[in-house]
């Protein structure tokens, strides 16, 4: 659509979690950070909250190419199952033949097998549950479970979860007492600031090959951090919209106007005070 007018060599804005965007802001720094001294020192359970487009899932996936020559990984993106199918899915990650097993028990003693030969070969295993606040209750006790699986030395497997805030009120239930006190490390992901909001529309930008002048009037950045809450996903859709709007109208910047059709468009966008009492 806009790519040639602005002289882009793809969409910038895209909602496809891309790790060659990936800006690096304080927050979502620090959390990359954190992930791996806590996985370098063998911590059992590692957790990552973060509001809806805070860009979890693109951590997750940044965290799983930093792993590739280190580690072996088991990445979960739909944790939604029962018991026994975690168990399965575990296995099938980590190349054990399920076909073999005709139960849990054997599921799991494979499982165990599987984790010692990895072991034995100087090989960290670390399983990814992505969207972790969908789990069932049952079934986090049953994870909780799997990672007794250890010898008298080490810790055969390690367990980061990237969740929604509701993953904090989940684990809080008593029940699930047992797997909060694991819980070694945490970090809560921020929005991004206005510099930030600024700095990563620059960023991606430039990933996509522009190399202009500043596209994005300083008004309309204003505006466009204010109404995203800094929040990346929203960030990318207002500002897709707005440069529609702009090609639209054959302007070569994005202006506040442009911002405002944006924002008309977006209904998780919030106008600021002043706006809403003009309108």
């Amino acid at each position: 659509m806009y790519e040639a007018h602005f002289g882009l060599q793809e969409a910038p804005f895209a909602l496809t979690p891309n790790t060659r965007y990936f800006l690096r802001a304080r927050s979502h720094s620090d959390a990359l950070e954190l992930l791996l001294v806590a996985l370098r020192e063998r911590e059992g359970f590692i957790k990552i909250t973060g509001e809806v487009g805070t860009g979890k899932t693109l951590l997750c996936r940044l965290l799983l190419n930093e792993l590739e020559q280190s580690a072996h990984t088991a990445y979960i993106p739909n944790p939604h199952l029962t018991p026994d199918t975690l168990y399965e899915a575990v296995a099938e990650e980590l190349g054990v033949d399920v076909a073999r097993c005709t139960n849990t028990h054997q599921i799991l003693k494979a499982l165990n097998e599987r984790l010692i030969a990895l072991a034995m070969e100087q090989r960290q295993v670390v399983l990814v549950i992505d969207e972790a606040q969908a789990m069932p209750e049952e079934t986090i006790e049953a994870l909780r479970l799997l990672t007794n699986l250890e010898t008298e030395s080490i810790r055969l497997l390690q367990v980061v979860l990237f969740g929604q805030p509701e993953l904090d009120a989940l684990l809080q239930r008593d029940s699930l007492r047992q797997l909060r006190q694991r819980i070694t490390f945490q970090y809560r992901l921020a929005p991004l600031d206005k510099v930030a909001v600024a700095q990563y529309l620059r960023h991606r930008l430039a990933q996509a090959g522009y190399n202009g002048g500043d596209l994005f009037a300083p008004s309309a950045l204003k505006l466009i951090s204010r109404s995203s809450g800094g929040i990346p996903r929203l960030v990318n859709i207002i500002a897709h919209k707005a440069l529609l709007s702009a090609w639209g109208r054959g302007d070569r910047q994005v202006s506040r106007w442009h911002v405002m059709q944006a924002i008309r468009d977006t209904d998780s966008a919030r106008l600021p005070n002043l706006l809403v009492r003009w309108l």
